[in-house]
């Protein structure tokens, strides 16, 4: 077996909430929000809320009394993991920077990563590691940092990652950069996006061409053995990628960096703004690979959702996907769709992508689903997630970045309002120049979210993570409450452990539990 990367409502409760955890948010959650969709939130009944610990009670106080270590807390709370995450676009940018100047690139004129020599108008990489000039316009051009006014914030985040795609060839060097901050955030575990065997599938996908017949597309794409020489490809970069990231974080000796703690999964990126025998193609490495090396675990589609192309071929996408789920049904989908906003795209572009993603893409989770509301018959459709427990990556930074939605105008509370599970993400941290204790510490203010909210937010990124196994939790958490199995109803018992060893999700959430338990334990009312 090939190794793993994992060395080892209603207004008054907000205001009860409010009062018990002292956020600075309280004037903002006084009562729902206004926003149109906080007013289709306040539509829907609220389940009642859980029973607060004595521990939960006396953490909530300490934050009340302490507001300027809100950093600190944040920082420490144990936050499970991220699920929603490109590997490329979360590395620090002054790591990008290292890494360009380690392998001898230049930056041009446009502030652009090209390979060496240096011609006219070129300047070393490795000049930015002297002069801090230079180093800040690459760091401005490769981020979201002091991005200039009036420009597009979406059209400058997602022009980033031309201008350092170059310095990213070291996908176990990132690995350990993304896998560190993690660890420094106090997560567990990583699903993280790459694109396996890219060249390799670009190659496969312009011999066999395109065929409407996606039965007939998939035979060819079989026939003599080359897609799985593509998986194969794919296994052996991951391969690469897992001794890079040891050696670079020392995995293997007697002072590992804390970045060999987190359990790292791959998520195989499709580039859906591509020919459409490129897309499929990618989508059944993905699929088959997943199926066949444990490390992979789903395939979602990238790059901007208001491309020419993506628009165009949306619907033929999850029909694509919907028959190669047929085929391998083991492997899981989790899609953007919803990344959209009015004045991005034509308003009959905003009434379908996440339910389409949903009921013909196969999608068990959704990244963004910011135009929800926008959809037909909304109210169905996040019934309908919430019944089948679909949950939506939710990166808040990154949504007010790229779309300009927050507050108010952000369905997150309608998400929850209608009992669809909600995981915090991060999307590319390294480009919005954030990380995932910021998406809390966001969440909590804008939506006045107290601390038994947040722990439940922890929670579910974990139970709604690709691990296998069975979970710690009953069914339906996020509507039902967290309530662990009967296995482990007396959670020290030797029934619990051998039930946590035998299930790898259960293990994590296990072990996030205890996490909790020391971290509440730091707090006192004193």
């Amino acid at each position: 077996m090939r190794g793993v990367i994992s060395v080892h409502h209603n207004s008054a409760r907000l205001r009860r909430l409010l009062t018990a955890t002292g956020l600075a948010a309280a004037a903002l959650a006084a009562s729902l929000p206004t926003g149109p969709s906080a007013r289709a939130a306040a539509t829907v009944s609220v389940p009642p809320p859980r029973t607060t610990t004595p521990a939960e009670a006396r953490t909530a106080a300490w934050l009340n009394t302490h507001p300027t270590e809100a950093a600190r807390f944040f920082r420490d709370l144990p936050k499970g993991g991220d699920l929603h995450n490109h590997l490329s676009g979360a590395v620090r940018t002054e790591y990008l920077i290292q890494l360009a100047a380690d392998d001898g690139l230049c930056i041009d004129a446009t502030m652009t990563a090209v390979a060496p020599p240096c011609a006219a108008g070129t300047r070393p990489a490795a000049d930015a590691l002297t002069d801090a000039g230079f180093r800040q316009k690459i760091i401005r051009a490769w981020s979201m940092q002091d991005f200039p006014q009036g420009e597009s914030g979406h059209d400058h985040f997602f022009a980033t990652f031309g201008k350092f795609g170059a310095a990213t060839s070291h996908r176990g060097k990132m690995l350990a950069d993304v896998a560190g901050t993690a660890a420094a955030q106090n997560q567990t575990y990583l699903e993280t996006m790459v694109s396996p065997a890219s060249a390799g599938a670009r190659q496969l996908a312009a011999d066999v061409g395109w065929d409407a017949d996606l039965a007939a597309l998939h035979r060819k794409l079989l026939a003599g053995g080359r897609l799985d020489k593509l998986v194969s490809t794919a296994e052996q970069e991951a391969d690469t990628a897992d001794a890079e990231f040891r050696e670079t974080a020392h995995c293997a000796t007697t002072a590992p960096r804390p970045a060999c703690r987190i359990t790292v999964r791959w998520v195989s990126q499709v580039s859906r703004n591509s020919a459409p025998e490129r897309v499929f193609t990618q989508i059944a490495l993905g699929l088959r690979l997943a199926e066949r090396d444990r490390r992979f675990v789903a395939v979602n589609l990238v790059q901007p959702e208001d491309g020419e192309i993506s628009l165009r071929d949306y619907r033929l996408h999850m029909r694509m996907l919907n028959y190669l789920h047929g085929v391998y049904p083991d492997a899981h989908i989790t899609l953007h769709a919803g990344e959209l906003v009015a004045g991005l795209v034509k308003p009959d572009d905003l009434t379908f992508h996440i339910d389409d993603a949903v009921r013909t893409g196969q999608a068990e989770r959704i990244g963004h689903g910011v135009d929800l509301v926008q959809e037909d018959d909304w109210q169905r459709l996040a019934r309908d997630m919430a019944r089948r427990q679909i949950a939506v990556e939710v990166p808040l930074t990154s949504n007010a970045q790229i779309l300009q939605v927050e507050g108010d105008d952000h369905p997150f509370p309608v998400y929850r309002k209608y009992g669809v599970p909600v995981v915090l993400s991060t999307d590319d941290p390294g480009v919005s120049r954030g990380d995932i204790g910021q998406e809390y510490r966001r969440a909590a203010v804008t939506y006045g979210l107290g601390y038994p909210e947040l722990k439940d937010l922890a929670r579910a990124s974990l139970e709604y993570a690709f691990l296998p196994g069975r979970s710690l939790w009953r069914p339906d958490p996020v509507r039902q409450g967290f309530r662990p199995v009967a296995e482990c109803q007396a959670p020290d018992s030797a029934r619990c452990a051998r039930f946590t060893a035998q299930n790898p999700k259960a293990r994590l959430e296990w072990r996030q539990e205890q996490s909790f338990r020391a971290f509440e334990a730091r707090y006192t009312t004193g």
